[in-house]
């Protein structure tokens, strides 16, 4: 890993009508618009949906590393992220951040550390450290019926 600090660069464009296109160095560009619930078409990715996914995204990806180093075999991750975008002191902002996210982990594996390590990931998800809401995470751990198989 590079030595902090990282830099990000992205753009937004967009006309007085239609989609705004998101463009990043070496990524594919994608068009946005507001959602339903703020007058948009409701049918592309906005702000609202792209923070609430980048958190649960960034649990994930936390905890791949968390759980590598750590030396933990898991199965699968699936993280689900609600944001509440409410309306405080005048101001117009996210409130809660509930994440659910459901572990499968190999037999034998300890369901335990699963769920500590899990906390920790989102602990230490630096999108999660930038957000001012109120952060919750539910965690369910499934334990696999067969031990995890490795083919040569």
């Amino acid at each position: 890993m590079k030595p902090y600090p990282h830099r990000y660069l992205a753009a937004a464009s967009g006309r007085p009508e239609g989609a705004v296109t998101l463009a990043a160095p070496a990524l594919e560009s994608f068009p946005t618009a507001a959602p339903a619930d703020i007058a948009g078409p409701g049918d592309l990715w906005g702000p609202e949906a792209l923070l609430t996914a980048t958190l649960a995204d960034c649990i994930v990806l936390t905890f791949r590393a968390v759980a590598d180093a750590s030396h933990f075999r898991w199965n699968a991750l699936e993280c689900r992220t609600e944001g509440e975008l409410d309306r405080i002191d005048g101001i117009t902002q996210f409130s809660r951040f509930a994440t659910m996210a459901r572990l499968t982990i190999p037999a034998g594996a300890s369901e335990e550390r699963a769920r500590r390590l899990l906390e920790k990931a989102e602990r230490d998800c630096p999108v999660a450290n930038s957000l001012r809401g109120l952060r919750t995470l539910h965690i369910e751990v499934i334990t696999s019926r067969a031990p995890e198989m490795h083919l040569a």
